[in-house]
């Protein structure tokens, strides 16, 4: 059956890869950004939205709903990245990680929420991350915003229960978008070479993974699947095997013996 989807973050990556996907599929799929000037030539129907603006997101909801009379399907993909040190992470620098990766993720639910449970019917789809499950040395805020998810959408699924209201959850590894290119670093800022030399070495070694990972495709196609299924499950896995083996071994392994695997995978010294 046809349905009224909306995917943020679809200038690029795996919002562009699922917008279009979708459209595919045969959905009337609204794929948003904040400058419609980069999808203007795209198969979906693009639209402006700023996840981090409540007037910007409520314009954008509005104009879906006015069109098509209803919106069947919220795709939160809308998200940044910025590495840095933990242990001097400006608050700025954190907080700004948030106002996308997590309370972009609230305000979108929050806007579209009353009007799905009104219906009793509607499905929320989380692009989380695997450093939602596990923290990745020199990725804290990420890897914290992403957690931020994992415990919302958990409960807001508790709590839409009885409503026919679905949300789903997808942990990537990593994959090729635009964060390969845009991502960005916090300076180091103490005098301390052999720190410095983990943080380099972690930023690198981050970033040789983003070059040399799959397309998002297979995520996309995943994330048809989960649309048009009538019972969706809570959680799903995607990218290179290796990577997504990450939270089973967290699960299996002592914390030290963990941490030290992703230490030495991130060229982290052992102390």
């Amino acid at each position: 059956m046809k349905k009224v989807i909306l995917v943020t973050g679809a200038s690029s990556g795996i919002g562009f890869a699922c917008a279009t996907a979708l459209h595919l599929k045969g959905h009337i799929v609204y794929g948003s950004t904040r400058d419609l000037k980069r999808i203007s030539t795209v198969p979906f129907r693009p639209i402006q939205l700023d996840v981090t603006d409540d007037a910007s997101v409520s314009n954008a909801i509005e104009k879906i709903i006015t069109a098509q009379g209803k919106l069947d399907v919220l795709v939160n993909n809308a998200g940044n990245y910025s590495a840095g040190p933990a242990y001097t992470m400006p608050v700025a620098a954190a907080k700004k990680q948030f106002e996308v990766n997590f309370f972009g993720v609230v305000r979108m639910c929050s806007a579209v929420l009353p009007g799905m449970i009104g219906k009793k019917q509607g499905l929320i789809v989380n692009i989380s991350s695997l450093a939602g499950l596990s923290g990745w040395p020199y990725q804290s805020m990420y890897s914290a915003s992403k957690y931020a998810i994992e415990g919302y959408s958990d409960t807001l699924r508790m709590e839409l229960r009885a409503t026919g209201v679905k949300v789903v959850v997808i942990n990537p590894g990593d994959l090729k978008s635009g964060f390969a290119h845009n991502d960005s670093k916090t300076g180091f800022v103490l005098d301390d070479p052999g720190l410095q030399r983990d943080y380099e070495n972690a930023v690198s070694k981050a970033k040789k993974d983003k070059y040399a990972a799959p397309g998002p495709e297979g995520l996309a196609r995943k994330l048809c699947g989960i649309v048009e299924s009538r019972n969706p499950a809570h959680r799903y896995f995607s990218g290179r095997l290796a990577q997504t083996m990450i939270p089973t071994l967290k699960c299996m392994l002592p914390a030290a013996v963990f941490d030290m695997l992703m230490n030495g995978y991130y060229g982290v010294r052992s102390r």
